[in-house]
């Protein structure tokens, strides 16, 4: 694999990560093309509840999901962000097409495979669907001019990607996404709701340890691209919540006491066992936090969508 420069995004926050106080890695890297295909296979997880909510928000709400979108009749342009595999959205994709809407999705992911394949896919189950895949960081794409006319735009951000944010970073997503839309907009976003733990942490510490190969798979990254010599087997993954505050916390603890040396970066990080590297927080949520993070990052809910364990939330929002 060819290497990255030492100045960019990435070989920086690791630099920056691995010489904190309290070590950390930005989840924002999970998601390279084989981070992507291993949560495809925690999405398909029986303990994932997630998507098995999600899809059932799609699948028994789609016709209130649809009207809400076109209530001003108005063409739109349906946009994902973090779109993966797109197994969800093709319910409401579908469904949207036989109610004969006037509209074009376009997906964005950071994974070119990822966008490459849904494509591909969707061209061949829904080859009436006007479609246009771009692969990127969200922001930098919504910015160009091509989404900067007077079509109306409904961002789709789904499962609980927002709750992989802190809430000063929630905040601050959420004032940028305010920033690329205009007053007819709306933002469909999903939220995991605060709920017993045993759940939480069977879905966020599986027992087929396909969420320890996700998180490993970011030391293996840094291994590919910064010219590191981790050694996976010496990382154990941990998973920890905090019922209270709705804060799951994934870690990577080293076994061992061990030095890592990280060529591209000239850095040795040394590791004492038991010491942890933060990888995520996945926040879970409850109406009033929710209520609050539309006020004060200004947006106003307009509806909310549940599913019927009350698990999940997809909760649409306008502009103040």
């Amino acid at each position: 694999m060819e290497q990255i420069e030492t100045n960019t995004d990435f070989a920086k926050d690791v630099q920056t990560g691995l010489t904190s106080g309290t070590k950390s890695l930005s989840s924002k890297y999970f998601y390279d093309d084989t981070g992507s295909r291993i949560f495809q296979d925690i999405m398909r997880m029986p303990e994932y509840y997630l998507t098995d909510c999600e899809l059932e928000i799609f699948e028994t709400q789609k016709q209130h999901i649809f009207e809400s979108f076109t209530e001003s009749g108005d063409e739109f342009e349906l946009i994902e962000l973090g779109a993966g595999d797109g197994m969800k959205t093709r319910i409401l994709l579908s469904y949207l097409l036989e109610k004969n809407c006037d509209f074009k999705y376009i997906p964005i992911d950071i994974s070119e495979d990822a966008v490459s394949n849904l494509v591909i896919d969707l061209e061949l189950k829904l080859p009436e669907l006007n479609i246009i895949g771009k692969v990127g960081d969200y922001f930098e794409l919504l910015n160009e001019k091509e989404f900067n006319g007077q079509t109306k735009k409904i961002l789709l951000f789904l499962g609980s990607n927002i709750g992989n944010y802190n809430y000063p970073d929630t905040l601050a997503f959420l004032s940028k996404l305010k920033e690329v839309m205009n007053p007819r907009d709306l933002l469909f976003i999903g939220f995991d709701m605060k709920k017993d733990s045993d759940i939480i942490l069977k879905a966020y510490n599986d027992p087929h340890g396909h969420t320890a190969a996700f998180n490993l798979n970011l030391l293996q990254r840094i291994n590919d691209e910064l010219d590191a010599d981790f050694i996976l087997q010496n990382f154990k993954h941990r998973e920890v919540y905090d019922s209270e505050t709705g804060t799951a916390k994934s870690e990577l603890i080293s076994i061992k006491n061990q030095s890592v040396e990280i060529k591209e970066l000239n850095l040795t990080v040394s590791f004492e066992e038991g010491e942890a590297i933060f990888m995520e927080i996945s926040q879970k949520y409850d109406t009033v936090m929710i209520n609050e993070l539309a006020e004060r990052s200004g947006f106003q809910v307009v509806r909310n969508f549940f599913d019927k364990r009350l698990f999940f939330m997809n909760s649409l929002w306008k502009l103040k």
